[in-house]
């Protein structure tokens, strides 16, 4: 499936979304079922412009669009992208706010988009502090796409990986108290169901962008055995192109999930 190129009036355009002819490349061996991804490098990118970090974000949301295009094309059942975290709310006032009406206008007017292309939206991330009306255009977004199955975006706004697990404890704590499960009785399987979306499979592929080498508390659990790619290229320079390479990078690593083979050398 080739998405169709697609550009809000009002988005603040840096490149032209002009897909014509880019198709993935034959990949080594079959797409990881889940990547994630850490977009980061709005910011700088933005300071390296001279202009507003905000501007940063405005045309990340193109590269986003791109990369989540390009992850159809390649046959990814599930991409889960670093929206804003539960450490985010450190930044300035200011800045806390654009992002929160950002992510709300993003939402707006690319959810039909993402219908159009078959794209199942669902958010992970906790409600306290996050603004309602964020929580509504996210829970509108469910709706509207529930029925897809192209592929599964997770949106992760609000969303901490120590978070995660913390609340997932308290939930089956809960379940202790009230007489439904043992302790002994817990098992990882107890913890994957108690995330944040539980039928989430956990993570294959790993991406940064920006070029920092840390997970910054993102999708902790899930990956576990997640293959880490660290590109350079500051976010608004993303593209699917930058997903292709990761995932080929992907089929050159050997995965061995904690076994080992006994195979000295002649």
């Amino acid at each position: 499936m080739t998405p169709k190129p697609y550009t809000h009036p009002d988005a603040v355009a840096y490149r032209p979304l002009d897909w014509t002819g880019l198709t993935p490349p034959r990949f080594a061996g079959p797409v990881p079922r889940h990547v994630a991804i850490v977009m980061d490098g709005n910011g700088r990118w933005a300071n390296e412009q001279g202009r507003p970090r905000t501007d940063g974000h405005r045309v990340g949301v193109d590269a986003m669009l791109d990369v989540i295009a390009g992850a159809v094309q390649a046959g990814v059942g599930h991409l889960s992208v670093y929206a804003f975290s539960t450490e985010n709310w450190k930044r300035s006032p200011a800045e806390v706010r654009f992002l929160m009406g950002f992510n709300r206008q993003v939402l707006h007017r690319h959810r039909d988009q993402l219908n159009e292309w078959g794209v199942r939206v669902r958010w992970a991330g906790r409600r306290p502090k996050l603004w309602g009306s964020v929580i509504k255009d996210l829970e509108a977004a469910e709706r509207l796409t529930r029925e897809n199955t192209t592929m599964t975006l997770s949106m992760c706004i609000n969303y901490g990986g120590r978070w995660e697990v913390v609340d997932a404890m308290r939930r089956l704590a809960s379940e202790v108290e009230a007489g439904r499960l043992k302790p002994s009785a817990i098992t990882e399987r107890h913890i994957s169901r108690s995330l944040y979306v539980p039928d989430m499979p956990d993570v294959d592929l790993f991406i940064r962008s920006g070029g920092e080498q840390r997970t910054s508390n993102f999708m902790l659990w899930e990956s576990a055995y997640a293959e880490m790619v660290f590109d350079e290229t500051l976010w608004p320079d993303f593209t699917r192109e930058n997903l292709w390479r990761a995932i080929a990078s992907y089929h050159a690593r050997d995965r061995r999930y904690g076994g080992a083979t006994d195979a000295p050398k002649a």
